[in-house]
């Protein structure tokens, strides 16, 4: 008798279910693909996507220490502190600008309503003061967690994608909600790597 963990969940009808864009955000960070995080895989991800050593230690120990608790409700504490992909909603911070909603989806109106608030020098990206201005905003009353999580996501996709203006494109931005920047950005660190070996 053929063993049912051979089975594929289509075979016993289980639809798999779709990713949430909240989903897509983080899985890039997955990088063996078992729905769980570590910091050592968020370490990783952070180099792919062409941060520095520094940068990528700090924010995997502040991010997995921050979210592992929020995304294994019911759980013990683990010391290993994994992200658990799937409960990625539980991890949605207050003080941030509420383009996913409490189920991890994308807002479109929240998303075009935050750049008609703050792109005002330029209607499609905003500058480093913008930013500055977009993070007081959403800033809630004695929200000191919140807003240094919201503040630290903002900062470093500017520090990351700013362009050479200092402007920080909506697309962008808007790629990074959808799940898809940072595939794009370890792509392009790829390429940028095999032309530098070849040139030389």
């Amino acid at each position: 008798m053929a063993s049912s963990s051979n089975s594929t969940d289509e075979e016993w009808g289980i639809e798999k279910k779709e990713p949430t864009p909240l989903e897509k955000h983080v899985m890039f960070f997955d990088i063996n693909k078992d729905g769980l995080i570590y910091p050592w895989e968020t370490y990783k991800g952070f180099r792919k996507i062409g941060s520095g050593v520094l940068l990528s230690t700090v924010a995997s120990i502040f991010i997995n220490i921050g979210l592992s608790g929020k995304t294994r409700p019911g759980k013990w504490p683990s010391p290993l502190f994994p992200i658990e992909v799937k409960n990625i909603k539980f991890a949605k911070h207050s003080s941030d600008s509420d383009v996913y909603d409490t189920e991890g989806r994308f807002c479109p109106e929240k998303f075009e309503e935050l750049f008609k608030k703050h792109g005002r020098t330029n209607e499609d990206a905003l500058t480093g003061t913008e930013l500055d201005e977009l993070l007081k905003a959403n800033k809630q009353p004695k929200d000191f967690a919140g807003h240094i999580a919201a503040k630290s996501e903002w900062k470093i996709l500017y520090h990351l994608c700013k362009d050479e203006h200092g402007l920080l494109p909506k697309e962008t931005v808007r790629s990074v909600y959808d799940g898809s920047l940072f595939e794009q950005m370890a792509k392009a660190k790829q390429s940028k790597k095999h032309k530098g070996k070849s040139s030389s």
